[in-house]
């Protein structure tokens, strides 16, 4: 079986005064993305991508080292734009990130409509997927465009209830069904 893993970006540096796109990996991200590069389940990995947001190229490249690989990159994949708001304090983060998931047909205080974020996404795989050729593939991305493309994959309507517990969790899917084999799953203890 081909299978693709879907796997989000582990804990940042959050800083409200640089871009969240530019966001680094902490300390404890760097640790978990490198003990789940370790793992059994990544072995064998024939190709990764990644979007092109910082966080996303640090865990991808941590991927990619341990298995002897270059990671390639992709613009649409990644995060929903929240450039409408910028930098929002968690509770409000989440409040939001709650209507962009219940509103999935509404721009939400400028963010990209999720049903906009979920097309995009969903044809930056099927691009990858169309020049694949190996068994086991890595795509480093987003929480809530990770959650949308699950959505699709899996038939189910845009829904927070299908979103990433925390930050540094994957999901994999049958590339040669697209079926969805398995939901999120944490990377690495935290």
């Amino acid at each position: 079986m081909r299978i693709a893993y879907v796997i989000t970006h582990p804990e940042v540096i959050i800083d409200p005064a640089t871009p969240v796109t530019r966001w680094r990996l902490s300390e404890v991200g760097v640790r978990r993305i490198q003990a789940f590069a370790a793992s059994a389940e990544m072995r064998g990995l024939d190709a990764i991508w990644s979007s092109e947001e910082t966080k996303a190229i640090e865990a991808a490249d941590i991927l990619a080292q341990a298995h002897g690989l270059s990671a390639s990159r992709r613009a649409d994949l990644g995060e929903n734009d929240r450039t409408g708001t910028g930098f929002l304090p968690p509770q409000e983060f989440e409040r939001v990130a709650d209507a962009f998931f219940a509103h999935p047909e509404s721009g939400i205080r400028g963010w990209e409509r999720a049903v906009d974020a979920q097309a995009r996404m969903v044809g930056a795989v099927e691009a990858i997927l169309a020049g694949f050729e190996g068994d086991r593939l890595a795509i480093v991305a987003h929480g809530a465009v990770g959650t949308l493309l699950f959505c699709h994959l899996a038939g189910a309507p845009i829904d927070r209830a299908a979103d990433q517990p925390h930050q540094g969790c994957y999901w994999a899917f049958d590339i040669d069904r697209r079926a969805v084999l398995h939901g999120w799953r944490p990377i690495a203890p935290r």
